[in-house]
């Protein structure tokens, strides 16, 4: 058990009977009444963020969670199978756990996943992943003027907008965040 006199930064604390990461908080001391902790909390399953006021020295349960590093080795149905980079252990994830950015997410890349004990709370994918053009319209050479677009097919399967000046066999920088090309990247 922990108190808001602990509270900082991506402490974990079980909240509503899920588990919260502290995003920001403040403690206030007013002139008047008991002084009390203004927090910012982001629920570890499903993103969403909310604010909490909690009385100063108010109780909660605060969380002992893992960080691993795991290597994505192949898509099984409704799991990715990734593999421990310390034990070597393999573990199926449901494709859930994962935000949209999991369309571009090719074989080897690194994921990062946080555990509860044996229970995976959430995965986390690079932001930005470097892929390679398989399929797109022929480019032409200084059209970069005009800002239009056209679409290209990357690695791994996934579509994304991109410049005229792109073609096919360029590896791009892509936000797996908003899967907007960001630039390409020289070999």
């Amino acid at each position: 058990m922990a108190d808001t006199s602990d509270f900082r930064t991506g402490l974990i604390i079980k909240f509503k009977n899920d588990l919260y990461s502290i995003i920001d908080f403040q403690h206030v001391k007013p002139g008047k009444g008991g002084a009390f902790v203004r927090s910012t909390l982001k629920n570890l399953k499903t993103g969403r963020v909310l604010e909490n006021t909690f009385r100063a020295g108010e109780k909660v349960e605060a969380v002992r969670v893992e960080r691993r590093k795991y290597q994505y080795l192949y898509s099984d149905g409704d799991s990715l199978v990734c593999m421990d980079n310390e034990t070597f252990d393999q573990i199926n994830i449901s494709k859930d756990l994962i935000s949209d950015g999991i369309k571009f997410l090719k074989e080897s890349e690194e994921v990062e996943v946080l555990l509860n004990g044996s229970e995976i709370i959430s995965v986390d994918i690079p932001i930005f992943i470097n892929l390679k053009v398989v399929e797109t319209e022929p480019g032409f050479k200084g059209d970069t003027a005009t800002g239009a677009l056209k679409l290209a097919k990357l690695e791994t399967g996934a579509q994304i907008s991109v410049p005229l000046f792109i073609n096919e066999g360029d590896i791009l920088k892509v936000d797996t965040r908003t899967g907007e090309y960001s630039e390409r990247v020289k070999i």
